[in-house]
């Protein structure tokens, strides 16, 4: 699809995803961590990206185009769901592949965090966002700044606290679903670079970067079959 109507799916498929965790939540855990996992990703990053548009910390100066629907202070509101739709799925591996609490920050974290780094060149290449000044970069993206990144890390790891405190609280539910929506995410989103999008490095660097995380979580679902 092209133009405004890739544009709209973009957003569909943001608040789908979106619901699906966050009905995932409810269902699995009630509905007080359903509400505590929208409060801990929504609000933090929406926030955090008004930030960024304003001051330029911590992701570089950056400014959001029209194309992703109603903005308030220079940032669409489908933004603030976007943490929501992954935060989770990234929460509950994390949970998953550690022992302890601060191991679990820290996997979070990152699994959240190394998915932009297939997000934010797609959505540069889209034209729904773009940095003032990209360099430096990763090579062969030179569209998106490393200071983005790491900015990402920090918001990533301040999330990742309060969802795996979330968790620490909350009983053991089936996340299957949420599993594969990761490994899903891992897969298409390379694939989609690579194959569709002409952007092959930054599929390169998101499959390694989404990969520290997503092949441990494979090789340990296939040995609890």
């Amino acid at each position: 699809m092209h133009g405004s109507r890739r544009d709209q799916l973009t957003v569909v498929v943001v608040v789908l995803f979106a619901l699906t965790s966050v009905s995932h939540a409810w269902l699995s855990r009630g509905a007080r961590v359903a509400c505590a996992v929208v409060i801990a990703t929504a609000v933090p990053g929406f926030a955090v990206e008004v930030l960024g548009v304003h001051t330029g910390y911590p992701f570089g100066r950056y400014h959001y185009a029209s194309t992703l629907g109603v903005r308030f202070w220079g940032v669409p509101v489908v933004i603030a769901l976007a943490w929501t739709m992954f935060a989770w799925p990234a929460a509950l591996v994390a949970r998953r592949l550690a022992r302890t609490f601060a191991v679990r920050v820290a996997i979070g974290a990152w699994a959240l965090a190394a998915w932009d780094l297939f997000l934010d060149p797609q959505m540069v290449a889209a034209g729904h966002w773009r940095w003032s000044y990209p360099s430096p970069h990763l090579p062969g993206v030179d569209a998106v700044p490393l200071t983005n990144y790491a900015g990402w890390l920090l918001a990533s790891t301040l999330i990742s606290l309060v969802l795996q405190g979330v968790l620490a609280r909350s009983p053991m539910g089936d996340d299957r679903w949420p599993y594969a929506l990761y490994l899903w995410t891992w897969v298409s989103s390379a694939l989609a670079l690579a194959a569709f999008l002409d952007l092959a490095a930054a599929a390169l660097w998101g499959a390694v970067g989404m990969g520290v995380v997503a092949v441990p979580l494979v090789l340990l679902l296939r040995a609890d079959r």
